[in-house]
């Protein structure tokens, strides 16, 4: 049998990795599914359960963190919407200088394998509880040791160590301290969003007083507009009336909001006094709102996409969840991959190495699309070469098929080329056309200018002669200008560059085309005249 090796060369017991170690039971310490600490929970409980969790005892706490998700539903809109950002993102694998490919292709495949997607995606559920666990089982496949499938563990079947609450454990019945976890048989998942043991750095145990005090607030609103959102019934009898017909007239006032149907003798009547309590709705709603702002900002680290009142400038601003908290997370995601799974993979298949291929998370930074069309059709005309395909991608568009039907600019309507050819013409062409264009006769004055001359004469044939050919005489010039330029890392530089420039610069090819030019002009004057 070939014998496994860790990153750190210790060999690996095999037997524990095509198995389960952390099953549930239906008794003792992995039994979890029966225990309830949200009903009826009072501020000297809960303040109970979080002392407890701090000392090493966090069923209690890891289980109101799970209702929470249940019961408040705000706080779990909040906590998906944290979870999903970072699971959104593709994860890419970086190869160090060095790495050989097969192992480079072996990652791709670990990451691009879906049930890996899914388990990265169930270990977010740390952020807010504080730890989450991954075990993956292995097998040999397509010539390789990797995970068939991740399993996720309830937290709740593990445990810190007493002494200094920071190394997780497995929970082992008749055990205080519980088992040392062996690597790679889990993954775990310990985000950091504030300094302290892991058990604190969840943001469940924060959320969890905006919990109790939402869970007061709606029992107090329901009992509120049960008192005050139903009409009072007020029943009235004659001073004849039986006892039966006063036993039937109560039954009936009882009977009314629920049926809203009753009898009752002739001669008694129903009457429905209506009551209106005192901004209720305003207390009652308005410390709710605030609550739910509060978690709104303890989880995904702003307000701005919940609340009805801001822009959508602002929105984009902060996004779904802040992007620094974002990327924060992607990094610790990151860390656990690598440190726990990448590294072991290939540490097992090919053995030790110095360096490893890692994953990614990384989050880009939002576009401003309008702002990016904008500068580009005010940058385009002035000569900027932009590549389409790049174009394409910042707005999400795809490269068009060649039977694709593709957008064009609109047709001038038949009134807008009517307008266009009514436009005046410009000066040079009322010039050439013996049009005068002065404002005071308005073009009138025609027959004093002399018509544009129908054929080219010498000198015309002589410009562009010369013309051809300036590119050959001014590119030697301009060279060591444009080395200068690519050389410099700033115009003061540049600018110093100059003296040395224009000992380099040699225009005697320049002047002497310039001056032979001009002697041929001043003959072909001469000669016409």
């Amino acid at each position: 049998m070939v014998k496994l090796l860790g990153p750190d060369g210790q060999p690996i017991d095999a037997s524990l990795l095509s198995q389960e170690v952390a099953t549930p039971t239906t008794i003792g310490v992995r039994a979890v599914h029966h225990e309830r600490v949200a009903s009826g929970l009072t501020p000297e409980r809960l303040a109970y359960v979080l002392h407890q969790a701090e000392i090493g005892s966090a069923r209690d706490y890891l289980t109101l963190a799970e209702e929470m998700e249940e019961r408040y539903l705000h706080y779990a809109s909040q906590v998906q919407t944290r979870r999903l950002a970072i699971e959104g993102v593709a994860p890419s694998v970086k190869a160090p200088k060095g790495v050989p490919a097969k192992i480079v292709d072996f990652v791709h495949e670990l990451v691009a394998d879906p049930n890996f997607q899914d388990a990265t995606g169930l270990i977010t559920d740390g952020i807010a509880k504080g730890y989450a666990v991954i075990e993956p089982i292995w097998e040999y496949e397509r010539g390789a040791l990797r995970p068939v499938k991740y399993i996720w563990r309830d937290q709740r079947f593990f445990q810190f160590d007493l002494l200094t609450q920071t190394e997780l454990r497995l929970a082992v019945d008749g055990s205080m301290d519980g088992e040392p976890l062996k690597k790679p048989t889990f993954i775990v998942h310990a985000p950091r969003s504030k300094a302290g043991i892991p058990i604190r750095r969840g943001f469940a145990r924060a959320a969890a007083w905006a919990f109790l005090l939402q869970s007061f607030a709606l029992k107090d609103w329901s009992a509120f507009a049960e008192i005050y959102g139903i009409p009072l019934r007020l029943g009235r009898y004659h001073p004849g009336a039986s006892e039966a017909d006063k036993k039937a007239l109560l039954q009936a006032v009882r009977s009314i909001a629920a049926d809203a149907a009753a009898i009752i003798p002739q001669g008694m009547a129903l009457e429905f006094v209506e009551t209106k309590g005192q901004r209720g709705e305003a207390v009652f709603g308005q410390l709710l709102d605030y609550l739910d702002k509060q978690v709104s900002k303890l989880v995904v680290g702003q307000t701005m996409t919940s609340d009805n009142g801001a822009s959508m400038a602002q929105a984009k601003v902060h996004n779904e969840v802040r992007l620094d908290i974002q990327r924060a997370d992607g990094r610790q995601l990151a860390n656990t991959v690598n440190r726990d799974h990448i590294t072991w993979a290939v540490a097992m298949n090919f053995g030790p190495q110095d360096v490893y291929p890692t994953v990614e998370y990384p989050v880009a930074e939002p576009e401003d699309t309008k702002a990016l069309a904008d500068g580009v059709a005010k940058l385009v005309p002035l000569g900027l070469r932009v590549s389409q395909s790049e174009i394409l991608s910042k707005f999400g568009l795809s490269e068009p098929g060649e039977t694709d039907k593709v957008l064009t600019p609109p047709r001038q309507s038949s009134d807008q080329a009517d307008a266009a050819n009514d436009e005046p013409e410009p000066k040079a062409a009322r010039l050439s056309a013996g049009v005068c264009s002065c404002p005071d006769c308005g073009g009138a004055r025609t027959a004093t200018l002399a018509a544009a001359p129908a054929e080219r004469d010498d000198l015309d044939q002589l410009v562009d002669e010369a013309m051809a050919g300036w590119e050959e005489l001014v590119d030697p010039m301009l060279a060591p200008l444009r080395d200068a330029v690519a050389r410099a890392s700033s115009f003061a530089e540049l600018e110093a560059m100059l003296p040395q420039l224009a000992a380099k610069v040699d225009g005697s090819r320049l002047a002497e085309a310039l001056a032979r030019l001009t002697a041929t002009a001043r003959g072909l004057g001469d000669a016409a005249d």
